[in-house]
């Protein structure tokens, strides 16, 4: 491959960089293949030089219309992530809470689900991944709101 920079490389850099921008990523790497022992590998990374604010992606500030108070007599976890019915984001990507626009949500407050029951849909690079209970039991808490962007790990849905 000749060494010096074409066109298409530079475009191709600066598209992933853009794509590093928009989904708040702080680094991508992308091997090109143009044919045999023909590579071109890019790595692009951006330093966050903001100070460090403790917020968790994923959990809104004020709670979600969906999100309801925890019955009378059952404190509420202060930490989702304590909660033991805590589901929490398997990928990192793009949160809906029903399969379309208008359509009513997988789940609501206080339904019941089954094991393997879809409970949401995460969005990564351009697939729609459906989220299914990890077990039975009555949803107590939705963390996220439709549309948010969540992080691997981050809590989604509590279950009792």
């Amino acid at each position: 491959m000749d060494k010096s920079p074409q066109e298409s490389d530079i475009a191709f850099i600066r598209a992933l960089a853009e794509l590093l921008r928009e989904t708040d990523l702080t680094e991508i790497e992308v091997n090109r293949e143009y044919g045999d022992d023909d590579v071109l590998t890019v790595r692009v990374a951006r330093q966050i030089t903001a100070a460090p604010v403790p917020v968790q992606v994923g959990v809104p500030t004020a709670p979600p219309a969906a999100a309801l108070p925890a019955p009378a007599g059952v404190p509420a976890a202060a930490d989702p992530s304590d909660d033991p019915g805590l589901v929490a984001s398997p990928m990192v990507g793009t949160v809906y809470l029903q399969g379309e626009p208008g359509s009513p949500p997988f789940v609501k407050v206080g339904d019941v689900v089954t094991e393997g029951q879809t409970i949401l849909i995460i969005e990564a690079m351009k697939t729609m991944n459906q989220i299914p209970a990890p077990r039975p039991g009555r949803v107590k808490r939705i963390l996220v709101e439709d549309g948010s962007p969540v992080e691997f790990g981050a809590p989604l849905i509590i279950l009792e």
